[in-house]
């Protein structure tokens, strides 16, 4: 495991990951590589530089998008997107962050890895950044003829005019720059959409000769790869390179010795009847973690203080009656000082000191009465059963590594230490009972005088002003041009479009590296299941191995309940487990779940049967534990289900008041979610039903219910009663366990029991039948950008599509699509999705600038599909589909995919005829869909979740075109 170019640093076993980790340094550039060894087939690669910026113009950020756009040794416009399109790969980005760059890839196919490796490689160290690039992926003017207006255009502008919107990005923005003035932290590495267009070309390009650098980066590989190849690969690139010195240290922020204060404003509305439009956090900078002890303690203390429902800092605010739900969740870790804060949204702006005062005195409340030792027993159990499972969900365990890793590596520290934890876990075990995390709430937060509050409140007319703002900087732009000036602009304009539609030569799209069909498995993966019966139950059981953890599903069929009681169970679900029970209150009963179990959760699961007999849809209880405490955890949903405290008045009302909170602060960063669901509500049931637990007609539900609940509690509670009446019965019930065959069986004995302690009764399937009306809609918010979308159910439309439709699609995103809305037309992101089992199809586009041209753009979608395609796209296309069917799981998730597929009418027969499909996918598909996408120009109904102004606009151009809903 030795190269001559690399000296050994470390070489340690490590644990608790699993690992051999292998620390080198590359003799001539001086590049830091961490090599960790192990079993995990998904293979994770990824390097990061050290990128702080000086200001906010959104330098690094810009670079970060523009690196993956042509390199050295594959000159395509878009080598990023050909992988998207083509690659195995089970992830694959970029991330900026205020003081690194990080480019990570993974993949479980070992060819397939080092092409993501080696394209990623040449990405960061050769990349063409020509001045097209930096205009199309930073800021450039816009001007369409000599008389037309001066626009901005730029997809990372557009996506910061889009986190500008949002109100919490803008509150942490705030709280950060305010906290850290005197450092790179004090800017907006995101970059600010005002100062995004005082960037030039020279400084773009000379960041990236300052910082992109092999003696800047720090390099983290792990899986089951040769570590021997591994430094084989770098030192080809690194070693093109002599040893710079580079100057990219995070300076800390002097401290000071008194609090201070900060306020800003987002637009926004404000409430006439009651204002809630203002929102607080109280924020410190805490000193760089010592050692893993310290790390793992802040981690520790943010659980203990506002880590779930009942913890006492966010019980205390969330009762307060001063606000609608709780921001800043305790100490994060990405900064060199890191950064603590706790608040509130959803407040009175005058009540803004009173927020600040009950932070502050619950703080010392907590420090001088100390945490119980159930709250301790919960907080340790918890974080201890997350390390020991490692289970990442949809992140690849290396991913995680890497970050651990990179939080001290960064700064000159160890980067080995965050990834073993068993001396810093039983430390603290010890110290828990002995004042430990009291004495930290004095250190960290009561005696550290280096605290910010900021005051943050809606500002109705700010969209506005910042629109006039921007307009009149670009007409004082335009005016100070002469007519010849004027001429050059259009003439870029003309020529970065030219050079958006233009075709990469065949040739250099050859260069880059890919998989070929015959690398695919032609047959699907399956999981094991064994089906039976419980006391009446249906037993779904999966044999896998689990690390000695059981994991229990247990699902109600929905249908027994009336189609008005759906948009009550997102709350109905959550009640369950934060209101009590008859035996204890909440707070003892989230204890009880953290020192006994891994987690309990519920959630709901919908879909179109595959069949198409109607729809799936399921409410689920879920937990998991050890063997030993599995009948404990048995007890506990037992409870739960059958003895909540669903009179609990006051808790739900906090609730109902958060799910709100929550669900408008989701509007922006999750726009094109929101139209999707608002598409497919006018189109199947399963749609309608999502809409009205998920969508702008559950917002309206929750604005309406926090009334309902002052003026009718009764009718609130007895719709919660009924609800848990009807739903938890054994009959329709589905149990679904996963674990290793020894587990199994100690747990059965005691599953058998609990299964037949529930009630048995038997209710009719209720009526959920609905009109369904697609309709054209804008729904208005206050944002700088819009989230446009377009769809229509093809069912209906008389269209059967196979599943080879997928690889079409997946051709028609990463093409057609990602030039038109992203490239051209400046928006984040654009895409298409299709459903086969339920026909749903939707166009969806993300921080758009435009509305009219993105819609058309939709429309010319099917013109763009006959032109053809040739056998190398149609090929990466199968292999980019193929890898999403085969992303990996984590056992639990493994034994829940299997379950959904039961549950929903999927068959193993019918899963090999899609990947069939798919795999043997044609350009007579291609016509197929190009068929479909014509029907849905001419039938389908278009919905924009925007700023009111440019939906004004569209229906101006085009008179009655959208219904205007006001939203936010």
């Amino acid at each position: 495991m030795s190269h001559p170019a690399f000296e050994l640093v470390r070489d340690e076993r490590i644990a608790e990951i699993n690992s051999q980790a292998l620390l080198y340094k590359h003799k001539k550039t001086g590049a830091e590589v961490l090599s960790l060894v192990n079993d995990d087939e998904n293979k994770v690669f990824g390097i990061t530089f050290k990128t702080p910026p000086e200001d906010s113009t959104g330098i690094a950020h810009i670079l970060e998008h523009s690196v993956l756009c042509g390199s050295r040794k594959y000159p395509v416009k878009k080598p990023f997107v050909e992988l998207l399109k083509g690659s195995m790969h089970t992830f694959l980005n970029a991330m900026t962050y205020p003081d690194k760059t990080a480019y990570p890839v993974a993949s479980q196919n070992l060819k397939d890895f080092y092409n993501l490796v080696d394209v990623y490689l040449d990405a960061v160290l050769f990349p063409l950044i020509s001045e097209d690039t930096f205009e199309q992926e930073g800021w450039h003017y816009e001007l369409e003829s000599a008389d037309a207006p001066l626009v901005y255009k730029g997809v990372v502008f557009n996506e910061m005019k889009g986190v500008y919107s949002s109100p919490d990005s803008v509150m942490h923005t705030l709280s950060q720059n305010a906290l850290y003035p005197d450092t790179t932290y004090g800017k907006s590495s995101g970059g600010d959409p005002k100062a995004i267009p005082e960037l030039t070309y020279e400084q773009f390009k000379r960041f990236h000769q300052t910082y992109y650098h092999p003696s800047n980066a720090r390099v983290v590989f792990s899986g089951d790869d040769a570590p021997e190849q591994r430094l084989a690969i770098l030192d080809e690139y690194f070693s093109q390179f002599d040893r710079i010195a580079v100057n990219a240290e995070v300076k800390l922020q002097p401290r000071w010795n008194a609090p201070r204060q900060v306020s800003g404003t987002y637009a926004g509305a404000i409430d006439p009847e009651k204002r809630r439009d203002g929102m607080v956090t109280v924020n410190w900078m805490i000193d760089p973690p010592e050692d893993r002890e310290e790390t793992l303690s802040h981690g520790l203390l943010s659980y203990l203080l506002a880590g779930n429902s009942a913890a006492p800092l966010r019980k205390k605010l969330t009762e307060s009656g001063l606000g609608e739900g709780m921001i800043g969740g305790g100490i994060g870790t990405y900064l060199r000082q890191p950064m603590g804060g706790f608040g509130l949204k959803g407040i009175d702006p005058a009540d803004a000191g009173k927020v600040e005062a009950l932070v502050l005195e619950t703080l010392g409340e907590i420090a001088e009465s100390g945490f119980s030792e159930e709250q301790r027993e919960a907080a340790l159990n918890t974080f201890e059963f997350n390390l020991r499972e490692q289970n990442t969900g949809g992140t690849p365990r290396g991913m995680t590594y890497m970050f651990s890793a990179l939080g001290s590596w960064l700064h000159g520290g160890d980067p080995l230490a965050p990834l073993v934890y068993e001396d810093a876990l039983a430390s603290l075990k010890q110290k828990a009972g002995e004042g430990h995390f009291e004495r930290e709430i004095r250190r960290l937060f009561l005696d550290n005088q280096h605290r910010v509050t900021a005051k943050l409140e809606a500002d109705p007319e700010q969209g506005a002003r910042e629109a006039k703002a921007e307009a009149d900087r670009l007409a004082a732009v335009r005016d100070g041009l002469d007519e010849t000036a004027r001429q050059h602009v259009v003439e870029r304009t003309e020529r970065l479009k030219a050079l958006q539609e233009a075709v990469d030569k065949p040739e250099d799209l050859a260069k880059i590296p890919t998989l070929t069909l015959a690398d695919l498995d032609r047959d699907i993966r399956t999981v094991p299941t064994e089906e039976s019966a419980i006391d009446g139950a249906r037993l779904l059981y999966h044999d896998l191995s689990t690390l000695g953890i059981l994991y229990l599903d247990l699902g109600f069929d929905l249908h027994v309940l009336d189609k008005e009681h759906l948009p009550y169970l997102p709350l109905f679900g959550r009640a369950l487990l934060q209101t009590g029970t008859q035996k204890e209150d909440f707070v003892s009963l989230t204890q009880r779940i953290g020192r006994t179990t891994g987690g309990v959760q519920q959630h709901r699961a919908l879909a179109t049967r595959q069949d198409g007999s109607g729809t799936a849809a399921w409410f689920f209880l879920s937990g998991k534990a050890v063997p030993d405490k599995f009948g404990a955890m048995l007890e506990i949903m037992g409870e739960v289900l059958l003895d909540a405290n669903l009179d609990n008045r006051q808790r739900f009302r906090q609730m109902a008041l958060e799910e709100k909170a929550g669900f408008e602060a989701r509007l922006v960063p999750g726009g094109n979610g929101i139209v999707d669901t608002r598409i497919k509500a006018g189109l199947t049931e399963a749609g309608w039903i999502a809409e009205q637990m998920g969508g702008v007609s559950y917002l309206e539900f929750l604005r309406g219910l926090v009334k309902r609940i002052d003026a009718d509690w009764d009718g609130v509670e007895a719709v919660l009663r009924t609800i848990r009446d009807r739903l938890f019965n054994r009959d329709g019930m589905v149990v679904n366990l996963t674990a290793d065959q020894s587990l199994w069986q100690q747990a059965r004995s005691e599953l058998g029991p609990f299964i037949g302690g529930l009630p048995d009764l038997d209710y009719p399937i209720a009526d959920w039948s609905q009109d369904l009306l697609p309709k054209n809609e804008g729904l208005v918010i206050s944002a700088q950008v819009n989230y446009v979308g377009k769809g229509a159910n093809l069912k209906a439309l008389g269209l059967e599509l196979s599943a080879a439709a997928t690889v079409v699609l997946r051709h028609l995103n990463t093409t057609y699509l990602w030039d038109k809305v992203r490239v051209q037309g400046g928006a984040y992101g654009g895409s298409s999705r299709f459903d086969l089992s339920s026909g749903n199809f939707a166009f969806l586009s993300y921080r758009d600038p435009n509305l009219l041209k993105t819609v058309d753009a939709y429309d010319g979608a099917a013109k763009a599909l006959r032109a053809g395609i040739g056998e190398a796209d149609l090929v990466r296309s199968v292999i980019g589909v193929v890898g999403d069917l085969d992303r990996p799981e984590f056992p639990d998730a493994k034994g829940y995919s299997a379950m959904w597929r039961i549950l929903s009418g999927t068959t193993d027969a019918m899963r090999q005829q899609r990947r069939d499909e798919i795999l043997t996918a044609s350009p007579k598909d291609f016509e197929a869909v190009a068929d479909a996408l014509e029907a849905v120009a001419r039938e389908g109904h278009v919905v924009v979740l925007g700023g009111e102004a440019a939906i004004a606009a569209a229906n101006d151009k085009r008179p009655g075109m959208l219904e205007v809903t006001k939203v936010q």
